[in-house]
């Protein structure tokens, strides 16, 4: 499991080794770089560091190179569902929080369909579903049936809910899902212990482990992610970096997509975001596509329109578009969003400014008759 490297050093620890590289350890990483092989993880770290910024249009320049050489001018949409609001978790930063007083939601079938043929109007066949982390509400029978609605509307299904157990995994890879995405929030067990205050959430270490029961389980998809903001950036970068190496190399036939949300404004009296300027922000994602290559790098509705069309193509492969963060939004719903959005352009409009950049927008890459064995091959 994840957590026997991550118990090896510390955050702290993690954060000072990022910022002992030097000027000489940055010029050698893209000296490597330019070796047609990966980065290693310490020269990963080098290219972290804040001296790096100065090689910026370098880093951008291999980023480039690496994103058309494995995934070519491809850009995969996807839209979030969000199945429900309901949420016995207290985390302080987040909309969902319990302690929000809020309007509460969870759509029944009838409403899953209206959404859903909201969605497939839209050519959407990426579907990735959410919900906050109340275990009773939107428990496995209710996941369970959800997804046989949404899998007659939709190629493939992602989850983005409470963890679970490896069993109950398994049990949803039955239905039809094929993606798992799990983000840990923060890496940094001092500021998740202060983070999380009550509920399931609070238990760090299960959240961590949660991407290895995926990964047990066969999901064919796995994400990670860390929400800058929360805890020091350079600490969270090591981690994210690790976590999704080791995922990569101990479950070498599921992919690894990796994503990097900065904290948005939400519900709430949370003021202690840590500011990550647009120049780190960028630094790190070309960080990581010279470390993990192979790695989808997914980007959100949380960002500028300005960082979007910069960076599509360039390290990022994976995009929301047209987001709604409350359930029922799509179909007319009013209920509370997790979080605002930056980005608020249509479809139609966001495929045409990524046509304009020679970029290839893909609305279904899977079908889940590739995992079908042919009854002559049995």
């Amino acid at each position: 499991m994840y957590t026997e490297l991550f118990d090896k050093i510390s955050f702290s620890e993690a954060k000072e080794k990022v910022l002992s590289k030097s000027k000489i350890d940055i010029e050698s990483s893209l000296h490597s770089s330019y070796s047609g092989k990966p980065l290693n993880f310490e020269e990963y770290l080098s290219l972290l560091h804040p001296l790096a910024d100065s090689y910026l249009e370098e880093m951008a320049e291999r980023a480039l190179n690496w994103t058309k050489k494995r995934f070519g001018n491809t850009i995969s949409l996807y839209m979030p569902m969000y199945l429900s609001n309901e949420c016995r978790s207290s985390c302080v930063y987040c909309g969902f929080s319990f302690e929000n007083k809020i309007p509460r939601k969870t759509l029944n079938e009838s409403e899953i369909r209206a959404e859903s043929e909201v969605l497939y109007s839209k050519g959407i066949r990426h579907l990735l579903i959410l919900t906050g982390e109340d275990y009773s509400i939107t428990n496995l029978e209710y996941l369970r049936s959800a997804v046989r609605i949404l899998k007659s509307y939709f190629d493939s299904i992602s989850i983005e809910i409470y963890p679970m157990d490896q069993e109950k995994y398994e049990i949803l890879i039955g239905e039809g899902v094929e993606g798992l995405v799990v983000y840990q929030e923060t890496y940094d067990p001092e500021t998740y212990s202060k983070y999380h205050l009550r509920g399931m959430k609070k238990n760090m270490r299960y959240r961590l482990d949660a991407p290895d029961r995926g990964g047990l389980a066969g999901f064919r998809r796995i994400g990670v992610g860390a929400l800058l903001g929360l805890s020091d950036p350079y600490g969270e970068m090591f981690r994210l970096g690790e976590h999704a190496h080791y995922l990569s190399k101990k479950y070498w036939r599921t992919t690894i997509q990796i994503s990097l949300p900065r904290m948005r404004p939400a519900e709430g009296e949370f003021d202690k975001t840590i500011f990550v300027s647009d120049r780190e922000y960028v630094r790190f994602l070309f960080a990581l596509r010279l470390f993990l290559p192979d790695s989808g790098l997914v980007q959100s509705t949380r960002e500028s329109i300005h960082m979007r069309n910069h960076l599509a193509g360039m390290p990022i492969t994976h995009m929301s578009v047209e987001s709604r963060t409350d359930p029922g939004g799509y179909s007319g719903g009013e209920e509370l969003k997790q979080f605002e959005i930056e980005d608020s352009r249509k479809i139609e409009e966001f495929t045409e400014m990524l046509r304009k950049k020679g970029l290839d927008p893909v609305f279904k890459d899977f079908d889940r008759a590739f995992l079908q064995v042919p009854d002559r091959i049995v």
